[in-house]
């Protein structure tokens, strides 16, 4: 699990493999994470939109924006956490993923947390299967 810290706010990152939705023969490889969201401040804020920066094995950059995460924007009190997973596709065996929520305090300050980067790779086990 990689973690960072930053404007009071931890962000843990989960990344994994889900062979069972991968097609290699579609160059489709699904890598989902895990994201735990803590706010060790004492500064109230709502996560509003979200930045990816993708980044697969043939240095394809794709940058992902949006509101909120899985169709939330959450708000924070000093203390509390939001978890939640996703997915990203990939056309490649390997890339990784790192980015930004852009947050607003209770105040109207608004701030961007950063997300560790997730490096992905489909696992020994699996290379043979394709």
């Amino acid at each position: 699990m990689n973690s960072t810290l930053s404007h009071g706010y931890r962000v843990e990152a989960k990344p994994g493999f889900d062979f069972g939705r991968s097609n290699p023969l579609q160059k489709q490889f699904f890598f989902y994470y895990t994201i735990t969201i803590t706010n060790v401040s004492g500064m109230q804020a709502q996560l509003k939109t979200r930045t990816w920066h993708i980044v697969d094995a043939d240095k394809e950059v794709r940058t992902v924006q949006g509101p909120g995460v899985v169709g939330e924007t959450p708000w924070f009190r000093p203390g509390e956490s939001f978890e939640y997973s996703s997915f990203c596709p990939l056309p490649t065996l390997t890339g990784m993923m790192e980015g930004q929520f852009h947050m607003r305090s209770i105040d109207g300050t608004e701030f961007s947390i950063d997300v560790p980067r997730m490096n992905f790779a489909v696992p020994e086990e699996y290379i043979d299967r394709y």
